[in-house]
């Protein structure tokens, strides 16, 4: 190759002047030699996969219950014993982590999309949109979630999946609104938002190819910490009899059914141990995140 062919490759993959580098590839290789992130990404790995496909860990149904074997302890064959009905509790608790996950992802996904639209539009637009937006917000973070989750919920007939996403969901938006505005008001300053405006950009095509992909690394970092507080919140709903009822399955129906038995059967916290594991899994990967996409924290 000439020396000119050189010089012209090396120019095509410079990043144009005023305009930051993603931060996704870099992050990316800061994460593959993060110990906290190899730790949890593959427990997340195992959880979704459990959540989806149970029958890979588990040859019984969950509905495969006989009295004659109520509250037996954990064994060879069955690893986390019996609960109350007979039921084998491993089963039980695999197929648990499926409201679990899908819960905790579904509620993420919903709110963070309406979060990253109205707080792009509400940041980059600014005025009067800005103001109703962030009235709007401080009306809703001053509610206190759980107690406004048991409100709801409770005057709903028998609450399904959908009905837990979509009340955690109005309620869990505001945070992310208002992380994903304050990067926005960052980006928006920036020489490269200038050069698109000057050339004739307009804002749709500002905020969805310039600003949006650049404002994205800190509403995904919240994002995947509160993974975890949701599923925490639905455990406590339906460990409270507020959330998810029987026939359901689910570590919180799981957690509320079994205590009143926790010292003749102890076996009955293993979803507890789950649902720690879950949470503190979700918190590693958000943490090391957040150590990948911020270089103040690097």
């Amino acid at each position: 190759m000439s020396e000119r062919s050189q010089v012209l490759a090396a120019e095509a993959e410079t990043v144009p002047i005023g305009r930051p580098a993603g931060p996704w590839r870099e992050a990316w290789t800061i994460l593959r030699r993060d110990r906290a992130f190899l730790l949890s990404a593959p427990i997340i790995v195992v959880f979704c996969l459990m959540a989806a496909f149970p029958q890979l860990l588990t040859t019984e149904a969950p509905t495969d219950c006989f009295l004659d074997r109520s509250l037996d302890g954990p064994s060879l064959t069955h690893w986390f014993g019996y609960d109350l009905l007979g039921c084998d509790y491993w089963t039980r608790t695999v197929y648990g982590t499926r409201v679990s996950m899908v819960v905790g992802l579904g509620v993420v996904i919903v709110s963070g999309v309406v979060a990253v639209v109205l707080g792009a539009i509400s940041g980059f637009v600014g005025g009067f949109v800005d103001t109703v937006v962030s009235r709007v917000t401080d009306l809703v973070i001053g509610i206190p979630a759980i107690l406004a989750g048991i409100v709801i919920i409770s005057f709903l007939n028998g609450p399904g999946v959908p009905q837990i996403i979509l009340v955690l969901s109005l309620l869990s938006w505001p945070i992310m609104l208002r992380i994903m505005r304050g990067s926005v008001l960052e980006q928006r300053e920036e020489q490269y938002v200038v050069a698109a405006r000057a050339s004739g950009a307009g804002t749709i095509r500002i905020l969805r190819k310039h600003v949006m992909p650049n404002a994205m690394a800190p509403v995904l970092v919240y994002a995947t910490l509160y993974v975890g507080t949701v599923i925490t919140a639905e455990a406590i709903l339906s460990f409270m009899g507020v959330g998810l009822q029987l026939p359901a399955i689910s570590w919180g129906i799981m957690l509320a059914g079994a205590a009143p038995y926790i010292e003749r059967a102890p076996h009955l916290l293993f979803p507890g141990l789950f649902l720690v594991l879950a949470v503190l899994a979700f918190l590693l990967l958000g943490e090391a995140l957040r150590n990948a996409l911020d270089p103040t924290r690097r």
